[in-house]
C-alpha cells in the first residue's frame, strides 16, 4: 500500500485548526461519527457531509470523539444549524460484541483496527454529549443503528425489548434509509429559519409527537411498546407491518405509541434515479482515510472497498435475516455505465492499484434493475417476495446490462482482472435463460473459488430464511461445474452456511452435516445466527412466532444448543468431535457414529468414556427480560452512558473478536446471497 497521504485540505475540517485554516469561524453542521473519517462513498458519513457541502453548507467532522469530555464537541464552536449523529456503518453493539456477547478486540472502522474508539449504543451516548455541549440545538440522527432501531425492537444484548431509539436518545429527527434527499431538504429548511419541531412532513424521516396525527393520509397504527412487551405475538405482528410498509410508492406512514407519546414514521423516500445516483459519486471524495490515521496504523475498513465499485442499491432478495429491506428497501436502482467507468478510471491512477478491481457490486451484485416494471408504478408487492418461495413470473432476470458494464471495465487500459466479490443471488441467475453472464462470471470474474450462500439445505429452515429450495442450489452447482469443464477451468464453489437460525433444530443441522460429509465439503467458517435489530428473523428469535404467518417457530437460544449445531456443520474439525457426538446422541442418531456410509464421524477408542461422562445441563444465555452477558468482564452497556475505553485516552484492552457480521450491511455491500 502507498502511504503517501492525500492533502489535508481536500478533506472536510476535523478540528478547529482545520476550520480556521479555511477561514471558517463557525460551521453550519457538525457531523459526529462513530467510525473513523474515511472520505469514500461506501461510508454514509462521507456521502452526507459531501451532499451538504455541495449545497453550500460548511460541515465539520468530529470522528470518534472522547465521549466523556464535552470539549470534544465544544472545540468546534456551536454549529449554526445543527448536529448530525452518524453512528457508523455497523450497529455499535455488533461492532463491539460477538454473537456470543463477548467483547471484540478489533474494530475495522477504527484507527489501527483497535477496539474502544466507539461507545456501546453510540447514538444514545453521542446525543447525550451533543445535548451537554449545545443545549436546544437541532439534533438529527441517521445511519444503520438509527435506521434499524427506529421502532420498538428486541435488543439481543439486553435480551429485552427496547423503545424506539428516538425516545431513548432524545434527538429531534431521525433519517432512515438512504438519506441524501432528506438531509438536503432538512438543511435548507433550517437555513430558512424553520424550527426543527415543525419539520414533520419529509419522507424518510421519523419524529416523536404528543398525538398520533401526521402529515400523510392513511397512517397505519402499529402495536404499541406496551403491547409488544406484553404479548410476543403482537411484537411479531408489528415487525411484519414495519417490513411490509417500507415501499416508497404504496407504503403508508406508521405510528407507534410508547407511553404518552407517539413515534411517527413518514413513508420512505423514493430511491435516487440513475442521474441522482451518479451525482452522488461525482462529489469530491478523496477515496482515502484522513491522514491523521496514518501514524496510528490506518483504518482497516478502507481495504475492503479501496479498489471496489458500487453499481447498485436496494435488494429484492428479502432474506429474513437481512436488514437491507428495512434500510435500503426492495427497489433496486443503479448507476450509469459512464459513472462506474469514470470511478474505475480514477482508481487506475491510484499509486497502489495493481490492475485488479476487487468488486463491482452492491447489496446483491447481479441486481441491475427493479424486479419488474410494475414496481415503478405500483411499488413492490405487499405480501409477495420476488424470489421466494418461487420466482415471480413477472421477474426481469436479464443480466445483459450488467455483463455489458463488466465487459467495458475489463477493456480499460491498466485493468488486468475484474472480480465480483459481492453476493451473487444464484436463484436469480438460474432464472436467466441466457447463459452469457454465467459463462462470463466463470471465465473472467472469479479466481478459483465462487462464494455463494445457500445458508442451509433443510426445506423448513430455508423457508424461515426466505431462501430458495436446496434443489435450486444443486442445479446451480451442476451448471457451474459444467461451464468450468466447457471452458477448461477448475474452480470450486465455497458455500456460506448459517447455524442456529430460527426454525433450525438438531435434526436440521444433522441433515446438513450429512450433505457436507457426502460431498466432501469442509466449511472453515460457519456464521451463528446473530439477532440484530430490524430483521424478521430476529422477530422470530425473540417472539417465537413467524411474523409472516404468526405460527410458532423454534429457536436455539442456549450456548450449548448453538454450539452443537455449529459443531455439526464443522464436524471435520477435531476439536468439535465430542460436541458432534453429543449432538448425535441428543438427537437419537448414534447410527451416524461409525464407519458405515453416511456416518458423520467415526467411532474411536475412548468414545465409551466420553459417553459415560456426565454432561452439565444447558441453561439459557440470559433470562427473558433480563440482562446476562456471556462474560462478566465484558458486560454490554444497557444504559445511555458508557465507559470510555478509547485507546486515545486509556490503555485498557479487550478480548478477541471478528471483523464483520453477516446480518448487518457492511459498507452498503452484501457478501452472502
Amino acid at each position: 500500500m502507498d502511504n503517501t497521504p492525500v492533502s489535508r485540505e481536500r478533506y472536510l475540517p476535523v478540528s478547529r485548526q482545520d476550520m480556521e485554516a479555511r477561514g471558517w469561524y463557525y460551521c453550519d453542521f457538525l457531523l459526529v461519527s462513530g467510525d473513523a473519517y474515511i472520505d469514500h462513498p461506501s461510508f454514509g458519513a462521507a456521502i452526507i457531509s459531501r451532499i451538504l457541502e455541495k449545497d453550500g453548507f460548511k460541515v465539520a467532522i468530529c470522528a470518534q470523539p472522547n465521549w466523556n469530555n464535552v470539549d470534544s464537541l465544544l472545540s468546534f464552536g456551536r454549529p449554526r444549524y445543527g448536529v448530525l449523529i452518524s453512528p457508523g456503518n455497523v450497529d455499535s453493539m455488533v461492532a463491539n460484541y460477538t454473537v456470543a456477547r463477548r467483547r471484540r478486540t478489533e474494530d475495522a472502522y477504527a484507527p489501527g483496527g483497535k477496539i474502544g474508539y466507539r461507545p456501546d449504543r453510540t447514538v444514545n451516548v453521542y446525543c447525550n454529549l451533543a445535548r451537554r455541549a449545545f443545549p436546544d440545538i437541532p439534533l438529527i440522527i441517521g445511519g444503520i443503528e438509527s435506521s434499524l432501531r427506529r421502532f420498538v425492537h428486541y435488543d439481543y444484548w439486553d435480551d429485552n425489548v427496547r423503545r424506539g431509539i428516538l425516545e431513548d436518545c432524545g434527538a429531534d429527527l431521525l433519517i432512515y434509509g438512504m438519506g441524501e434527499r432528506a438531509i438536503s431538504e432538512i438543511a435548507k429548511r433550517l437555513k430558512k429559519g424553520e424550527k426543527i419541531s415543525n419539520i414533520t412532513n419529509i419522507r424518510g424521516t421519523c419524529y416523536m409527537s404528543k398525538t398520533p396525527d401526521c402529515d400523510f393520509e392513511g397512517a397505519v397504527m402499529l402495536p404499541s411498546y406496551e403491547d409488544c412487551v406484553r404479548d410476543k405475538k403482537e411484537y411479531a405482528r408489528a415487525a411484519y407491518i414495519e417490513q411490509n410498509e417500507q415501499d416508497p410508492i404504496r407504503g403508508k406512514a406508521l405510528v407507534q405509541k410508547s407511553g404518552e407519546r407517539y413515534l411517527i414514521q413518514n413513508p420512505p423516500q423514493m430511491p435516487l434515479d440513475t442521474r441522482e445516483f451518479d451525482a452522488v459519486y461525482e462529489l469530491p471524495y478523496t477515496y482515502d482515510i484522513h491522514p491523521d490515521y496514518i501514524p496510528l496504523g490506518g483504518v482497516p475498513a478502507i481495504e475492503e472497498v479501496r479498489f471496489s465499485v458500487t453499481h447498485n442499491r436496494g435488494c429484492f432478495g428479502s432474506c429474513t435475516f437481512c436488514a437491507l429491506a428495512l434500510h435500503q428497501g426492495r427497489m433496486v436502482t443503479c448507476r450509469s455505465h459512464e459513472s462506474v467507468i469514470k470511478e474505475a478510471e480514477r482508481m487506475i491512477t491510484f499509486p497502489d492499484f495493481k490492475g485488479y478491481i476487487h468488486d463491482v457490486g452492491g447489496p446483491t451484485a447481479n441486481f441491475r434493475q427493479p424486479a419488474c416494471k410494475k414496481q415503478l408504478k405500483q411499488g413492490t408487492c405487499a405480501h409477495r417476495a420476488c424470489l421466494y418461495p418461487t420466482p415471480c413470473p413477472n421477474l426481469d432476470t436479464d443480466h445483459s446490462d450488467y455483463l455489458s458494464l463488466l465487459n467495458k471495465l475489463r477493456e480499460l487500459k491498466g485493468v488486468k482482472k475484474v472480480f465480483i466479490r459481492s453476493g451473487i443471488r444464484y436463484d436469480y441467475l438460474m432464472c436467466d435463460k441466457n447463459d452469457d453472464f454465467f459463462e462470463a462470471l466463470v471465465r473472467y470474474h472469479i479466481s478459483g473459488q465462487l462464494r455463494v450462500a445457500p445458508e442451509h439445505m433443510s426445506p423448513r429452515v430455508l423457508g424461515y430464511m426466505g431462501k430458495p429450495h436446496f434443489d435450486v442450489y444443486r442445479r446451480f452447482i451442476d451448471k457451474f461445474f459444467d461451464i468450468n469443464r466447457r471452458v477448461g477451468l477448475k474452480q470450486y464453489p465455497v458455500p456460506y452456511l448459517m447455524s442456529s437460525h430460527p426454525g433450525s433444530n438438531l435434526d436440521d443441522a444433522i441433515q446438513l452435516a450429512q450433505y457436507l460429509r457426502e460431498n466432501k465439503i469442509t466449511p472453515q467458517q460457519v456464521q451463528d445466527f446473530y439477532p440484530t435489530p430490524g430483521t424478521l428473523a430476529t422477530a422470530m428469535y425473540y417472539s417465537g412466532y413467524d411474523p409472516r404467518t404468526l405460527k410458532p417457530v423454534y429457536s436455539a437460544k442456549t450456548s450449548e444448543d448453538k454450539k452443537l449445531q455449529r459443531a455439526l456443520l464443522q464436524a471435520h474439525i477435531p476439536e468439535n468431535r465430542y460436541a458432534v457426538m453429543d449432538a448425535l446422541k441428543k438427537a437419537g442418531r448414534e447410527d451416524l457414529i461409525g464407519s458405515a456410509p453416511g456416518c458423520i464421524i467415526t467411532a474411536r477408542a475412548g468414545d465409551k468414556a466420553h459417553k459415560n461422562k456426565q454432561q452439565p445441563s444447558a441453561k439459557p444465555d440470559s433470562k427473558p427480560g433480563g440482562k446476562k452477558p456471556a462474560s462478566k468482564s465484558a458486560k454490554p452497556a444497557a444504559k445511555n452512558g458508557a465507559k470510555n475505553t478509547n485507546p486515545a485516552y486509556t490503555t485498557s484492552s479487550t478480548n478477541k473478536s471478528a471483523k464483520s457480521v453477516r446480518n448487518t450491511p457492511k459498507s452498503q455491500k452484501g457478501k452472502r446471497k
